[in-house]
């Protein structure tokens, strides 16, 4: 009988098992999400100066405590119970606690799905202030080949916020309109029948749905890969480069982080990429300490306002995300908790979430590899928990 792997010793499972057909589902999932470069093609986002992580601080005392009020569970027994891979929670700029699942590497990038539309956004964001980028400009002006779209006559603006009418289907578990969208990002196996499309391609031959453009809120994500080619065609530059560029480097990240990108080249910014948590966890810092880090004013703090105020309640409301938050708001691609908190967030399938309270100084990252894209029994508790230990910490 052929010895054990180390790999198959740690992972329970051997590195040729996982495919693409497979990589985004338990136990797979587990490792693959720590190691996407290695599954699907991706360009690199780099740091300016990598440098090793801060040492981990455990405080047993807050992973031990209820989850929330009332919960039955303690915050590490939750996180394990949520198949989380890594949470951090920052207090006024200094982590407070840190918490890994077994066999999880700290310095390990971690694909965040779809906070990467949030980061997408803050770059957009950067290039609006520098009179680069007019959100109202419509996406068709900017991206010739999508004249023949439902992007036509978008603004950047409706990107931005999810109220494009566009006839297509955000059910993960689909083979018709998801497989389809993922076989254009090169995250499926080829259909094997041939004439596959590249993003462009894919997005170019979206329709527009029932309805004008900048009513309801619904959550599509081909709307946020649109909104990276629209970045490129504006500045002439890849989005790797750009994010790198305006973002990661002024940021002082830790480590590169990686973007995946489709048989031609294009960026999947509404889901592809990969970058530490605690990168990710100084990201958030950055967002509640008004748009600046070491030294660097990255993002204005008029944008940011922005971001938090006028996104729109009855809006919300109506929209295909309401039972994501009950009291929430949308705008410029990040979520805000609404009622009487002024606490935003970013959030991915999968269980990922950057949550950030300004009143309590307070930023946690929760990075995940739970086996449904997405399952109200288990965000839920997660928000509670984010809300009560920005209250309690």
């Amino acid at each position: 009988m052929a010895r054990a792997t180390k790999f198959e010793t740690i992972n329970g499972f051997s590195r040729e098992t996982v495919t693409l057909a497979n990589w985004r589902t338990r136990p797979y999932s587990f490792w693959s999400f720590r190691n996407v470069a290695e599954m699907v093609r991706s360009a690199r986002i780099r740091a300016a100066h990598p440098a090793a992580l801060p040492a981990a601080v455990g405080n047993p005392d807050l992973l031990s405590r209820p989850a929330s009020a009332g919960a039955s569970l303690t915050v590490a027994e939750l996180l394990s119970q949520s198949q989380a891979d890594s949470f951090l929670i920052s207090k006024h700029g200094s982590i407070i606690a840190e918490w890994h699942a077994e066999n999880v590497d700290r310095s390990d990038p971690h694909l965040i799905f779809s906070i990467s539309k949030s980061i997408t956004a803050l770059i957009a964001g950067i290039l609006q202030d520098q009179g680069l980028l007019d959100p109202e400009t419509p996406v068709g002006d900017l991206v010739p080949e999508a004249r023949i779209s439902a992007y036509a006559d978008a603004t950047v603006q409706h990107l931005l916020d999810m109220r494009v009418s566009l006839d297509f289907d955000e059910s993960y578990l689909s083979e018709e309109d998801y497989a389809r969208y993922r076989r254009a990002m090169s995250w499926n196996p080829p259909s094997g029948t041939g004439g596959d499309e590249a993003m462009l391609s894919f997005l170019c031959s979206l329709k527009k749905a029932d309805g004008p453009h900048g009513t309801d809120h619904r959550y599509l994500s081909p709307n946020s890969d649109m909104l990276g080619i629209v970045l490129e065609r504006v500045t002439g530059e890849r989005f790797p480069d750009l994010c790198s560029r305006l973002l990661w480097q002024p940021l002082g990240a830790s480590s590169d982080a990686f973007i995946t990108v489709d048989t031609e080249g294009a960026p999947r910014t509404a889901g592809g990429i990969s970058c530490r948590p605690h990168d990710l966890l100084a990201l958030g810092q950055m967002l509640i300490d008004g748009g600046a880090a070491n030294g660097n004013q990255i993002v204005s703090p008029r944008w940011i306002a922005d971001m938090q105020t006028r996104g729109d309640e009855g809006v919300w409301a109506r929209g295909s995300q309401a039972d994501f938050l009950a009291t929430g708001r949308y705008r410029n691609n990040w979520y805000q908790v609404g009622g009487d908190s002024n606490a935003f967030l970013a959030a991915g399938i999968h269980g990922q979430f950057l949550y950030c309270d300004p009143d309590s100084g307070t930023v946690i990252v929760c990075t995940s590899s739970q086996h449904e894209p997405q399952t109200d029994a288990i965000d839920q508790p997660l928000l509670a928990m984010f809300a009560s230990l920005c209250t309690e910490a």
